[in-house]
């Protein structure tokens, strides 16, 4: 059996995403992940995936194509010469898995399956609806088996990626805090002067630091960093940011795609959490963790990407030393 698992958001999504992918991998011949350029660099991170297909849906992210320069007949046809024979389309509580549902059955995926409140028509073979209050990793992985995809023996239903590269070149031995600053959306993120102030305190306390964010925060990690941090910023790609958490004794991040990698790494997470979407559904999973940030401010949510509440008091109202607690808190659990 051909299986085709389709999640169409960003990195974070994609890995959360893999204790699904897993389950339908234990009962198909090929899987095959349909994502777009944002998930791409996860989906090629998670066990299970064959093929990775990358397409930008009209209805996806926060610049979506146009329909015309979406390139929907192309993917349609490319789906249709593959051949699937069963699909499992993954979306957030928020989302309506219809648009891809219907795409697939012009591409005639032969049974298809998803989570939607919307009453699908002749679009879904198998309709499921989520359980209240669970997080999205549980609502994949729910999802699969609706269709009949069960876990194969053993597994153990959290968050995993491929063996990452080991990474004791590039941060030095002995152990290490990671902080990530950056956020894919800046109403997740910390502001740079708390984070600055935490990274100095955590350096007072006798931890060392390292800094990391992608090639566009090499700006905001060495101001993060400072004099204090190892600033990795622009040096660690997916795999090798894998390496760098799994090695770390505790990431402190927002709400963003490597709190769901160092989870998938098994490493304990600060989270700085904004209450724009909900921490039951989106917080780190499966791995120790301590949720900072007022979660009834009035921001929750409301899935803003920018702030709308004047000085972001859900997370400024957090004090660096909170964060320094925190990791304490997390490395006596994990002792």
């Amino acid at each position: 059996m051909r299986a085709l698992v389709v999640r169409l958001d960003s990195f974070g999504d994609v890995l959360l995403a893999g204790p699904a992918v897993r389950a339908v991998a234990a009962h198909a011949s090929r899987v095959t992940l349909l994502c777009g350029p944002r998930g791409e660099p996860a989906a090629r991170l998670l066990p299970g995936v064959d093929d990775v297909v990358v397409w930008e849906a009209p209805w996806e992210g926060v610049r979506p194509p146009s329909v015309e320069d979406a390139g929907v007949d192309a993917v349609v046809r490319r789906l249709r010469e593959a051949v699937f024979d069963t699909a499992l389309v993954l979306t957030s509580f928020h989302q309506s898995p219809l648009p891809t549902a219907l795409l697939l059955r012009l591409a005639g995926v032969r049974r298809i399956g998803a989570d939607s409140v919307d009453h699908p028509g002749s679009l879904l073979d198998v309709r499921h609806r989520r359980r209240p209050g669970r997080h999205e990793a549980e609502a994949a992985l729910d999802t699969a088996m609706a269709m009949g995809f069960a876990p194969p023996p053993g597994d153990d239903r959290r968050l995993r990626v491929l063996p990452s590269p080991d990474t004791v070149a590039l941060t030095g031995n002995g152990p290490y805090v990671v902080v990530h600053p950056g956020a894919s959306a800046p109403a997740r993120a910390w502001s740079p002067e708390r984070c600055a102030d935490a990274v100095q305190h955590l350096a007072d306390a006798g931890h060392r630091v390292v800094v990391t964010g992608g090639p566009d925060e090499r700006e905001l990690t060495r101001r993060v960093g400072g004099d204090v941090a190892l600033d990795l910023g622009g040096r660690t790609g997916p795999s090798v940011l894998a390496g760098v958490l799994r090695h770390a004794d505790v990431l402190v991040s927002g709400n963003t795609g490597p709190a769901h990698l160092a989870a998938a790494v098994g490493t304990p997470v600060v989270s700085l959490f904004s209450p724009v979407v909900p921490a039951e559904r989106w917080g780190p999973y499966g791995v120790p963790s301590v949720v900072l940030g007022d979660q009834t401010a009035p921001c929750a949510d409301s899935r803003a990407r920018h702030c709308p509440v004047p000085g972001h008091p859900c997370l400024d109202g957090v004090a660096p030393r909170d964060v320094v607690v925190a990791v304490h808190k997390l490395l006596e659990e994990t002792a």
